[in-house]
């Protein structure tokens, strides 16, 4: 390993060149801010490169953004019109592609190079570990490190009473159904990914089960015609109360799709709005027709039996678990970001607030897109390094925190997959207003 030259320190680091680094570096670039970007795959485009050589990808090949094509794109790079409303995997992977490209960032990455450890030095600058394609290890320093590595590539596995012995994998591994031809597949956890590999599975499996602990509120893509995600100005979304707001919502989604009952799905035991959204125009027409069938939470396996909480039994070839996934930075000490039951505190979801200099791109689960929050954060944090504007005292960041867990934990149901939620139109907005704090020498 090098010893790093002390004389040379580079404004910023980045790690990860999906949607969220690339967006991070483009605002460094802006502001003419000397930075590196590293990426352990050979191409940009993170979790949206099928198979993506870095190992952490998790899409599978009939994937299609949830989001509108509109409302996903970057606020200065518009995604072409020939895009469908809800574009596939390989379109997001172009369009990341033409980005780097179009604002010349791409000679800024270094490919197929691992970020091994990020440690925090005396006089608060960052010592980085990194290794090239050549297997040597290296080190830099930086004044300060741009976390955007994404947060679904550490697989979560539920734990299950029993023996199960069929095969077992994680929605991180599923890629085609082909493989569960004429099998029996049980599908664990009815949130995106559940459903859309149930409804994947349902055109070749013999027979395809879907499990849900709690159910959920399916929302249809389009309402009335329109996408989802544009239906609603976003003055709407951001100052209606929730006591009005969320009656008014079921009741759209209820005059465009029936109730779930009409379908057969469960009800679930919570309201709309407190949970991450589960979007699926396909899953309940197949439910209804019995090509996907519901059932409860495992209670317990026994051989290639599945018992569920309600007694009944179902003989199974394979489980899929959609269950989520760690939030975690194995190139950080503990001390520094150790995330407890996938609790991360982060002002604003983005400053660290004990570590000046060390901030989290991406790390968000929205109700909406997340390339443009990504960039509204990008930006934000590009000024702050410029100088541009401030950052609260840290007593004033923790007690912010604090308040901004509460909200989640008062809003949502209680889950790890809730605990970076964030609502799109008020927290852009917020972020927007971070951008207006002047400059402090605390900051």
């Amino acid at each position: 390993m090098n010893t790093p030259d002390p004389n040379d320190i580079a404004d910023a680091c980045v790690i990860g060149a999906g949607g969220s680094g690339l967006t991070a570096a483009k605002a460094l670039a802006d502001r003419g801010l000397s930075f590196e970007c590293f990426e352990r795959g050979s191409g940009v485009g993170g979790l949206w490169r099928y198979d993506n050589d870095n190992g952490l990808s998790s899409i599978y090949r009939s994937l299609q953004i949830n989001t509108s094509r509109d409302m996903t794109a970057f606020a200065d790079y518009p995604m072409p019109r020939s895009y469908p409303d809800f574009p596939g995997h390989e379109q997001i992977r172009d369009y990341l592609d033409a980005y780097v490209d179009a604002f010349h960032l791409r000679d800024r990455i270094r490919f197929r190079t691992s970020v091994d450890r990020v440690e925090v030095r005396p006089d608060g600058t960052f010592s980085v570990a990194f290794t090239p394609p050549d297997g040597l290890s290296q080190t830099r320093l930086f004044r300060n490190v741009l976390v955007a590595s994404g947060h679904h590539w550490l697989p979560r596995m539920p734990v299950f009473t029993g023996t199960f012995t069929g095969s077992m994998l994680h929605s991180h591994d599923y890629r085609t159904p082909e493989s569960f031809a004429g099998k029996r597949v049980l599908v664990v956890g009815m949130g995106n990914s559940g459903c859309d590999i149930a409804c994947d599975l349902s055109r070749v499996a013999e027979r395809t089960m879907l499990s849900t602990r709690r159910g959920a509120h399916l929302l249809p893509k389009y309402l009335f015609g329109i996408p989802l995600d544009t239906v609603c100005p976003e003055f709407v979304w951001r100052f209606a109360p929730m006591w009005l707001f969320r009656p008014a919502f079921s009741l759209v989604v209820w005059a465009n799709r029936g109730t779930l009952g009409l379908y057969g799905l469960p009800r679930p035991g919570h309201k709309v709005l407190q949970e991450h959204p589960t979007i699926s125009s396909d899953l309940p027409s197949l439910v209804r027709e019995r090509r996907v069938i519901m059932r409860p939470n495992v209670d317990r396996f026994d051989g290639d039996v599945v018992r569920f909480v309600d007694g009944t039994r179902e003989r199974v070839d394979a489980v899929i678990s959609a269950t989520g996934y760690h939030i975690a930075f194995p190139f950080l000490d503990p001390s520094v970001m150790a995330p407890d039951g996938n609790q991360v505190r982060l002002y604003r979801h983005v400053v660290h607030p004990a570590v000046p200099g060390l901030f989290f791109i991406g790390l968000v689960q929205p109700w909406g897109a997340i390339f443009p929050l990504a960039e509204a954060q990008a930006e934000w944090v590009g000024d702050l390094i410029a100088g541009r504007c401030g950052l609260p005292d840290a007593a004033a960041m923790d007690r912010e925190i604090d308040r901004d867990l509460a909200r989640m934990r008062r809003r949502y149901v209680t889950s790890p997959r809730h605990t970076i939620q964030v609502d799109f139109h008020s927290y852009r907005a917020l972020v927007r207003r971070e951008r207006r704090r002047r400059p402090t020498t605390a900051s």
